[in-house]
């Protein structure tokens, strides 16, 4: 009658180990293409010596088999089989594929990787757990009132504090990154020469970062304007710490004239400063 059930081709959990050369022991290690095997248990064994299939009168512990009495060297091994236990057995290597893997169904506990898990850490793209890093604003000033920076001698560049002080910390890390940030609303700018005036930073740290008047935004006002008024303007600065010394920020406003007696006046200043630490 026709076989009723699965393809006898899909099943692939019968293995063919390597052939026993007897030599008159009792004892025998089982291999599998030259390397020891070590089978789920003995009653999953089928041997043949000498067209005689062997069950149940065989032990076996770990890759080695035991007859109980000496094979003579004249026996044969015709095959040694074995078949897993019922249809489950160990999957060959390479052949468990991602749509076999169910949602979600590696956990930590199952990857390989350096450093220390917990919830702090990421895994990287080389296979190591790293903080996320951390970030926090550790300090602002802020100046309501209206502020002014003056020249009065021409040709000169004047730098003046405009946030009401400065912002002292000391850094938790000394491969950090401090981003300090200066802004200001502006008020009138009085002058009856060619003059520039922007936004400037300053930073002092012992043994480490030594940063003064760093300009990063010019604005000018050319010819003849006794009074005027002009926009918010932003200052953005990203400085590499190198200690964990303390630090001192001024955030500043500053002035050039090609003449004399000229004015800017500054309007609800303030400064921040960011550490972020990798």
């Amino acid at each position: 009658m026709p076989y009723i059930g699965r393809d006898t081709d899909k099943i692939s959990n019968v293995e063919v180990l390597d052939n026993i050369t007897f030599d008159g022991s009792s004892s025998y290690t089982l291999q599998k293409g030259g390397s020891n095997f070590t089978p789920s248990s003995a009653n999953t064994l089928l041997v043949s010596i000498d067209g005689v299939v062997q069950a149940g009168n065989f032990t076996v512990s770990g890759s080695t088999i035991d007859f109980g009495t000496a094979v003579a060297g004249t026996y044969t091994c015709d095959f040694i089989l074995h078949y897993g236990i019922g249809l489950i057995t160990t999957v060959s290597d390479g052949t468990v594929t991602t749509a076999k893997l169910a949602d979600s169904s590696v956990s930590l506990a199952k990857l390989t990787a350096t450093g220390t898990k917990d919830a702090t850490t990421f895994l990287r793209g080389d296979n190591t757990f790293a903080s996320a890093g951390t970030q926090a604003v550790l300090g602002t000033k802020t100046q309501q009132s209206t502020g002014s920076v003056n020249v009065v001698t021409s040709g000169t560049t004047v730098f003046g504090d405009i946030c009401g002080g400065n912002i002292v910390y000391t850094p938790s890390s000394n491969s950090s990154k401090l981003i300090v940030t200066v802004s200001t609303g502006l008020g009138a700018v009085n002058f009856a020469n060619d003059i520039g005036y922007g936004l400037a930073l300053s930073l002092s740290q012992s043994g480490g970062l030594s940063v003064t008047n760093d300009r990063r935004s010019l604005y000018g006002w050319f010819g003849g304007i006794t009074s005027a008024y002009g926009n918010d303007m932003t200052m953005v600065k990203v400085y590499d710490n190198s200690s964990t010394n303390q630090i001192t920020v001024t955030g500043k406003g500053y002035i050039y004239s090609e003449g004399s007696s000229a004015t800017v006046s500054f309007a609800e200043a303030s400064l921040t400063l960011l550490e972020v630490t990798a």
